[in-house]
C-alpha cells in the first residue's frame, strides 16, 4: 500500500493529533496515525472506518522517522502535532524534540513528496512572545546541528523549559519559513500553525501549574480555551484545496491571545 496516497499524522495518540486524525479519514486517502506510544495510536484508530493504521514512530530517532517515511510512497497531508510543553521535560529535551525532531520529519518526508502535498507543523502562540534576536535566529536556523544545544545553553535559553519551548517552537515557524521554497520546486506546500491555550491533557497541565495562562485566556478576545476540533478544522482546511496559495506561513489559532498581549489589554 506504499504506492497508495497517504495521509499522516505524527502525535495521532491524543489531544490535537487525534483529533486532527478524526477529520483528515474523510478525505478518503490511506492515513498513518504515528506516535511514540503505538497503543494509544492504535487506539484512535480503532474508532476510525477506511484504510487507517497505527505504527510508533519517535521522531528524535533517525531511524525511526526512515521507517515511518518508507511507507508513504505519495504523501498527501502530514501533520505533525508530536512535542512536548514545558511541565513535561527540561529545556534540552524540548528542543530536541520540538525543534531538531520536527526539522528531522520535514526533511524525512521530501522523499515522499508529490504534486498537491501538505504538510502543517505544530508551533505554538508562545513563538509569538520571543523577542526577535537575529543571534538566537542564526542558531534556530540550523536544527541539525550538533552544537545547536550547546549556542543554545551558552546564551541561557535552556535554563527554564518555558523559555526553551518558546524559542523552540520560533524555530519550527521559522524551518516552515525556510523549507516552503523546497517544496513548492516540487509542487507541495509546508505551514506551520501555532495554536494557543487548547482543552488538551497537554494543555491541562500547563494550566495546572502555570497562573498566567488563565490570565491570557481571560483577556484573550473570545475569553476561553480553545477545543482540539477547532484547531483540527484549520488544519483540514490548510491541506485542501481551498487554500491551495497558502504556503510558508504560521497560522495562529489562539482565540486573539497574542493580539490581545500585543495591544496591552489586561483580562476582565
Amino acid at each position: 500500500m506504499a504506492d497508495a496516497t497517504t495521509d499522516v499524522v505524527i502525535g495521532a495518540g491524543s489531544g490535537m493529533g487525534a483529533a486532527v486524525a478524526r477529520l483528515l479519514v474523510g478525505r478518503g486517502n490511506r492515513l498513518l496515525l504515528a506516535d511514540r506510544d503505538e497503543a494509544a495510536a492504535q487506539a484512535v484508530a480503532g474508532e476510525l472506518t477506511g484504510n487507517v493504521q497505527a505504527v510508533c514512530c519517535d521522531i528524535t530517532d533517525g531511524a525511526s522517522v526512515a521507517a515511518l517515511v518508507s511507507q508513504v510512497g505519495s504523501l498527501g497531508a502530514l501533520v505533525v502535532t508530536a512535542g512536548l510543553s514545558p511541565n513535561m521535560a527540561d529545556g534540552r529535551r524540548i528542543v530536541e524534540v520540538n525543534l531538531a525532531g520536527m526539522s528531522r520529519v520535514v526533511h524525512g518526508f521530501e522523499a515522499a513528496l508529490a504534486d498537491g502535498s501538505v504538510g502543517v507543523c505544530f508551533a505554538s502562540m508562545a513563538a509569538a512572545m520571543v523577542p526577535a534576536d537575529p543571534a538566537v535566529d542564526a542558531i534556530l536556523d540550523q536544527p541539525d546541528s550538533p552544537s545547536l544545544y550547546d549556542e543554545l545553553d551558552a546564551l541561557g535559553l535552556l535554563d527554564h523549559s518555558g523559555i526553551a519551548y518558546a524559542v523552540a517552537k520560533r524555530g519550527v515557524i521559522r524551518l516552515v519559513e525556510r523549507q516552503a521554497k523546497a517544496w513548492g520546486a516540487r509542487g507541495a506546500r509546508l505551514l506551520s500553525v501555532s495554536p494557543g491555550v487548547i482543552d488538551t491533557p497537554m494543555g491541562r497541565l500547563e494550566d495546572a501549574s502555570e497562573p498566567s495562562m488563565a490570565d491570557m485566556v481571560a483577556a484573550s478576545a473570545l475569553q476561553r480555551e480553545g477545543r482540539p476540533e477547532e484547531v483540527a478544522s484549520v488544519v483540514t482546511f490548510l491541506v485542501s484545496d481551498a487554500a491551495s496559495f497558502l504556503t510558508g506561513t504560521d497560522v495562529l489559532v489562539d482565540g486573539g491571545a497574542v493580539a490581545a498581549q500585543r495591544s496591552g489589554q489586561r483580562g476582565g
